[in-house]
């Protein structure tokens, strides 16, 4: 471990690894003055830090959060303690200090890779683009005809898009564990013949725990839907469910029966 610096500095610096006394006090207040003791501890964190090598901005520290330079991640928590960098998101990751000062971090991944950053004069070096809400999306509609022992059936599909989270667990350039977040949809789906409503009903993406993995599934969106046809059986829909930036997608059949029952079959992985 490498600390420059005296006085004033290294009192801060000090503050970086050391556990705080626990006081004679109430739980509760007692928490609300450790928090406040790290934040004061790290003040000299606060700022953009940039790559050493390409002068890049790789995140900025605003309080008790990380935000990192890309569009689509949310802002992470984070403590510095025990020559240890801990980011806890989706998952907690502890990055091992080999340079802690004010205007340079040095730090390893859990792979071993180094990181080595530097302080920004400026704060327009960094651009906060992290996402705080979902797009504003239109509702996609579309429909088939088909026919069936002499009747017309219409088979309506609605994509609503909403502002349910799904958190995906990534990594940056430089190693860095992020949560990306994306937004669900919910889908409607009903079918006619002629004037008369014969089944309506909301389709969400808990609903195929029973066909998609759950690994999967808490990951993925439900991305699309097609109304594909009327046997004897009943009315078929085709849903894609599909983890964002992934390379796979999972197609199920829906079949809503005579009855009204719906279920779900795997159709295949694309």
């Amino acid at each position: 471990m490498k600390i420059k610096g005296m006085g004033m500095r290294n009192y801060f610096l000090m503050g970086c690894f050391c556990l705080l006394l626990p006081a004679c006090m109430g739980g509760e207040a007692r928490q609300e003055e450790q928090a406040a003791d790290t934040l004061a501890d790290t003040q000299w964190l606060q700022g953009v830090w940039l790559d050493d090598n390409t002068e890049s901005p790789v995140f900025k520290i605003k309080g008790d959060s990380i935000y990192y330079a890309s569009q689509i991640n949310a802002p992470l928590k984070y403590d510095l303690k025990n020559d240890t960098l801990t980011i806890y998101g989706v998952e907690t990751v502890h990055y091992p200090l080999e340079r802690c000062q004010e205007q340079a971090l040095q730090f390893r991944t859990p792979v071993g890779d180094m990181v080595s950053l530097h302080k920004s004069d400026n704060d327009s070096a960094f651009v906060a683009l992290s996402v705080t809400g979902p797009e504003k999306k239109e509702v996609i509609s579309k429909d088939l005809a088909v026919m069936y022992q002499g009747k017309r059936y219409r088979g309506y599909v609605y994509i609503n898009p909403t502002s349910i989270k799904v958190v995906r667990p990534s990594l940056t350039e430089e190693g860095l564990t992020m949560d990306n977040v994306y937004y669900d949809n919910v889908i409607h789906i009903c079918v006619y013949q002629g004037k008369q409503r014969l089944y309506a009903k909301d389709i969400t993406r808990q609903m195929f725990s029973s066909v998609v993995p759950d690994d999967y599934l808490k990951m993925s969106i439900l991305s699309d839907m097609d109304f594909i046809g009327v046997d004897a059986e009943g009315y078929h829909y085709l849903a894609t469910l599909c983890i964002p930036d992934g390379a796979s997608c999972y197609n199920v059949e829906l079949t809503i029966d005579r009855d009204d029952q719906l279920s779900f079959s795997s159709a295949d992985v694309e």
